[in-house]
């Protein structure tokens, strides 16, 4: 039985972090196991983060401890 893959994020979902971020998640998606992202340290993401996060929520991937910031700018753009 695969276990899920908790991705702790801090800082700032910005920029080439979020292609990492799109990197890590297909790999591990890829490999038929599930991920959760613990986004409590989270500080700020942009455009292209709260894009990628909501993409990511609609593929399954769970997440843990949204702070109210990021659950607000995912609700703004569909993706909560």
């Amino acid at each position: 039985m695969n276990q899920a893959v908790v991705l702790r994020l801090e800082g700032r979902v910005v920029g080439p972090w979020v292609m990492e971020l799109r990197k890590s998640c297909e790999e591990v998606l890829s490999e038929g196991r599930a991920v959760k992202l613990h986004l409590a340290e989270v500080e700020f993401m942009d455009a292209q983060g709260v894009a990628l996060l909501s993409e990511l929520r609609s593929s399954g991937v769970v997440f843990v401890e949204c702070p109210p910031f990021a659950a607000e700018q995912l609700k703004v753009t569909g993706g909560w």
